[in-house]
């Protein structure tokens, strides 16, 4: 797959990893189609881009997708890849009475609907193409769950496993499945995260993970040298050890 040539659709581009990913790939020349459900945070980076476009959009509403698709797929027929990227994490307190149901609801519809809806609307015009990608954003908590995050760890392993699936039904087609999964990055996906100083930083993140994925071949998975402990814990046998580094007692 040749990113640098490619039309891009990039969930969550308005900010974060999605942000940093857009920007790099635009500049080695791919065209690239940004969403975001925060309108100003939008605009601000499409401002800061000008080769962008760009649309507001919530990923978990189910109508919404449904009418951007048919929009994007009349307006820009020229798209042959896709970057599911948006999503939200929240923290849980399951010992609370009651348990406040809508943060695992709401992670559920915006990190594993979302992407499951949108690729539904989507995918048979990419099939269509010479040449095209579907590409998950997972995380290393799909391997190793952080406890205090149990719906965004579970729907992170979920689009893990979605992805094996439909890069198996994507064999002999003219579509690659790749997924990225990054470690914790210095970005505000949760309060202060990017102030910790064990997190990765986001520059280097996303360098690394563009050399990775404009590789060729196209891996399967797009994993910098940082999420490798956490991606091999369980087949290594250090899950339990990787767990409580994570999940400190």
């Amino acid at each position: 797959m040749d990113f640098s040539e490619a039309t891009i659709l990039l969930t969550g581009g308005n900010s974060g990893i999605g942000r940093g990913l857009a920007e790099a790939l635009a500049a080695r020349g791919s065209n690239l189609i940004i969403t975001g459900r925060n309108s100003r945070s939008l605009e601000e980076t499409l401002d800061a881009n000008p080769g962008m476009s760009g649309d507001q959009l919530d990923v978990s509403d189910s109508v919404a997708i449904e009418e951007f698709a048919a929009t994007l797929l009349r307006e820009r027929p020229e798209i042959n890849v896709v970057i599911h990227n948006a999503g939200i994490m929240n923290y849980e307190e399951l010992v609370a009475d009651p348990v406040d149901l809508e943060v695992p609801e709401r992670a559920i519809a915006t990190n594993l609907l979302g992407p499951i809806r949108l690729t539904a609307a989507l995918l048979p015009h990419l099939r269509a193409k010479e040449s095209a990608a579907l590409v998950t954003v997972s995380s290393g908590l799909a391997f190793v769950p952080r406890a205090d995050a149990p719906a965004y760890s579970a729907t992170k392993a979920a689009i893990h496993s979605w992805t094996q699936s439909i890069r198996h039904q994507m064999r002999g087609t003219s579509v690659k499945v790749v997924e990225i999964a990054p470690p914790l990055v210095a970005t505000e996906l949760t309060p202060g995260q990017s102030k910790l100083p064990h997190a990765m930083p986001l520059a280097d993140f996303v360098s690394e993970a563009i050399e990775l994925l404009c590789a060729t071949p196209t891996p399967d998975e797009v994993l910098v040298k940082r999420v490798i402990l956490q991606r091999t814990a369980e087949q290594t046998g250090n899950f339990e050890k990787v767990f409580s580094l994570i999940n400190p007692a």
